[in-house]
């Protein structure tokens, strides 16, 4: 995968990919401040290694999507922004 992000202009995507890592990591109302530039990987404590798979798993649940080895990177997980690019790549 590519490292570029990519312009992701979708309030709600962002909105969702904020709700599933609420979801996923359990952070409270620490999501609330949360947006597109958001450090996560190396910032986020609850973003361990299982927690990678629990986020990449609700990512495909609810966008119907399926992500590759290949998309998953620390770039992939550098910000929300980031992550939501590979999310906006996937769905097209």
């Amino acid at each position: 995968m590519s490292t570029e992000v990519i312009a992701v202009t979708d309030n709600n995507l962002i909105a969702d990919v904020i709700g599933i890592l609420d979801q996923s990591l359990q952070l409270g109302d620490r999501a609330s401040s949360f947006d597109e530039s958001t450090p996560l990987l190396g910032e986020v404590a609850e973003l361990d290694s299982m927690a990678v798979l629990t986020v990449l798993l609700g990512l495909e649940e609810h966008f119907g999507i399926v992500v590759d080895d290949d998309d998953v990177s620390a770039d992939t997980f550098e910000t929300v922004g980031t992550l939501a690019s590979m999310v906006a790549e996937k769905v097209g």
